[in-house]
């Protein structure tokens, strides 16, 4: 076990060296929201030094006041993905290796969630592993960073890994199509309202769209970096 001194950054190997230079980091989400955009959410990103960072390799265990809280490695969102177990509560803290799930889309019939394919490293095999990983801490809640408590887990799970599975096939669908980028951008949408409604929202297409608009983008463009890595290992 080890203690993670005050003021200490605690981060997955991959995400070190973004943490002490984050020049790379900066840029991607430059690309991703462009640089107004980043501005107004982050302000200025500044290095942190190098002697506050604290590399969490797999299944290491950090006491945070008498609290143990083990890192799991879950790959499939993003390569330096990783979430925190507290084993007393049955929680697991999930970052966005178990999707997204909007409070705004709750009905009778429980959370609605969904996979997050932002750019730029989804990897739908290490996305359905993050999803089993989660799980076998057979956990009573889950807390994702967007947003908030879940529960009715074993649901939500397989929504997570139909969801996975989906998204692959509509990336597919349309990788060959002259703009790939727009139309599985429509795909997304389509997809996801048509989910929502299946789900019994009560509010109309626009009011389902405005909640869900920023992720179809970013959940599109991530497909699209999916499947151009894919292209460039093929070649």
């Amino acid at each position: 076990m080890r203690h993670v001194p005050k003021a200490r950054c605690v981060v997955h190997p991959r995400g070190a060296p973004h943490m002490i230079d984050p020049e790379r980091l900066v840029a991607g989400t430059i690309a991703v929201y462009g640089a107004e955009r980043t501005r107004e959410m982050y302000g200025e990103i500044v290095p942190i030094d190098a002697a506050r960072v604290v590399v969490a390799n797999d299944g290491d265990v950090f006491e945070l006041h008498g609290r143990s809280l083990r890192t799991l490695h879950t790959e499939g969102h993003a390569r330096h993905h990783y979430v925190l177990h507290d084993a007393q509560s049955r929680g697991v803290f999930t970052g966005d290796s178990f999707g997204i799930s909007y409070r705004e889309l709750d009905t009778a019939h429980g959370e609605f969630i969904f996979p997050t394919t932002t750019p730029a490293s989804f990897d739908p095999d290490e996305a359905h592993k993050s999803v089993d990983r989660i799980m076998a801490c057979e956990p009573r809640h889950l807390y994702l960073t967007h947003y908030s408590r879940v529960e009715d887990l074993e649901r939500l799970a397989a929504d997570m890994h139909a969801g996975i599975d989906a998204f692959v096939e509509l990336a597919l669908a349309h990788k060959n199509d002259a703009d790939r980028a727009a139309a599985i951008r429509v795909a997304m949408e389509d997809h996801l309202l048509t989910r929502v409604f299946e789900h019994g929202f009560a509010g109309d297409r626009e009011a389902a769209r405005a909640v869900l608009e920023i992720d179809i983008v970013l959940n599109s463009q991530g497909l699209v970096a999916w499947l151009e890595r894919l292209e460039k290992n093929d070649g």
